[in-house]
């Protein structure tokens, strides 16, 4: 399965960052150290919206809210992600050091770093990442290439302004806190970074340890207060474990900033369930990986046209009854003079969320690019909803999503 897989490997205007919210390079630590404290960012208050399916979005300070749609995102335009500013939309690095999936081998390497300098100078300065991204010897390597990049990119004069967030996964041998330390400390180190944009934890224990789970929040909390990171979120949590550990946290005065799930629009749960409404009560954004469901909702797929390796199974359950919905994003997207991408991701820019799409190659980034600058009518988004809805098979869930 999908989750199976990846376990093995003004509106939006953009702000002044306050000290808390800058990067550093390695080497720089006592000047993190002496303007970190006392510079802790107070998270916006969210007001009540609501779309025209009734259904809650995320309404930050920095959102502007018309007719139900938020305003247009553009590259260079930033969201509030707890303490830090991010773009609308990030890239997602799963596939950068992932054999076993994605076929990574380090001639690719090159066309990555294209890819990086590209989105760069588009405006995009979210990259996430994790600690257990790659496969065999090559895990952490997406964390290398990222800090590579960042040190090599000609467009980047100030790094302080490229968020690169990283999970740290919940291994049966982080027992304790302190893990979450250590394990920060060497996704740093893999960069070559003195802090990072946004630490999260990468699933929660709950449905298998849950006398575990404890720990790894006071180590979330630990890294935050060490300066290691601006921001701390989550991934893989429904709506009842996102209100405990964000309680947790608060206890510690620790703001939660973000919670990354499966979202698009063959995985649509997060927005029926509560999660969404979650996110609105607390102020937590959420950061929507798999935006296209493995290049699935791309439109380059068929049944006659699979693509190679272990996504092909995946794909030969859904396209049979995924044929009405990719059949209405190429018409829309003819209709604005888009890729059936690009209108699938500007569906889940229009839902709130940040969607952290892969790439790669330099066409994919500049593909996904293209999703930014315009919004879907409210119209457009209903009908897609309601196509997506009739898909009887839904995409594969990640085996540790949370209730």
């Amino acid at each position: 399965s999908e989750a199976a897989l990846k376990m093995s490997g003004a509106a939006f205007a953009p702000s002044a960052l306050s000290p808390a919210n800058t990067s550093f390079y390695a080497g720089s630590e006592g000047s993190l150290r002496s303007s970190w404290r006392g510079c802790r960012p107070k998270p916006t208050k969210p007001s009540s919206k609501w779309n025209s399916r009734k259904m809650p979005i995320f309404v930050h300070s920095d959102m502007n809210v018309k007719g139900g749609t938020v305003a247009v995102p553009m590259g260079t335009s930033r969201v509030a992600l707890g303490g830090i500013s991010v773009s609308p939309m990030g890239l997602g690095t799963w596939a950068w050091g992932n054999r076993l999936l994605w076929g990574y081998d380090p001639s690719m390497d090159e066309e990555f770093q294209r890819i990086f300098n590209y989105v760069v100078s588009a405006g995009i300065n979210f990259f996430d990442s994790g600690d257990s991204y790659g496969t065999g010897k090559l895990v952490g390597r997406s964390e290398v290439l990222l800090g590579k990049f960042l040190r090599e990119c000609p467009s980047v004069t100030d790094p302080s302004q490229i968020q690169i967030g990283t999970k740290f996964a919940a291994y049966p041998w982080r027992l304790t806190r302190g893990s979450m330390s250590t394990a920060c400390k060497a996704s740093l180190r893999r960069m070559q970074l003195a802090q990072m944009g946004l630490g999260q934890l990468h699933w929660s224990t709950k449905n298998y340890a849950p006398w575990q789970e404890g720990s790894l929040w006071d180590g979330l909390g630990d890294v935050y207060d060490q300066g290691l990171v601006r921001g701390v979120g989550v991934s893989n949590y429904g709506p009842k474990q996102l209100e405990k550990v964000y309680k947790f946290l608060a206890e510690r005065g620790v703001p939660l900033g973000s919670v990354q799930v499966q979202f698009s629009l063959l995985s649509t749960s997060p927005e029926e369930g509560d999660l969404f409404q979650m996110c609105r009560d607390l102020d937590v954004r959420l950061i929507a990986y798999s935006p296209l469901c493995l290049g699935l909702l791309s439109g380059k797929y068929g049944e006659g046209s699979l693509p190679k390796g272990l996504r092909s199974g995946v794909f030969r359950n859904i396209l049979p009854g995924v044929r009405p919905l990719l059949s209405l994003l190429r018409e829309i997207g003819a209709t604005r003079g888009k890729t059936s991408a690009q209108v699938a991701l500007n569906w889940c820019l229009c839902k709130g969320t940040v969607p952290i799409p892969g790439a790669k190659t330099l066409t994919q980034a500049q593909e996904n690019v293209g999703a930014l600058g315009w919004a879907l009518t409210g119209a457009e988004v209903d009908e897609l909803d309601a196509v997506a809805r009739t898909v009887p098979t839904k995409m594969v869930q990640n085996i540790f999503q949370t209730a």
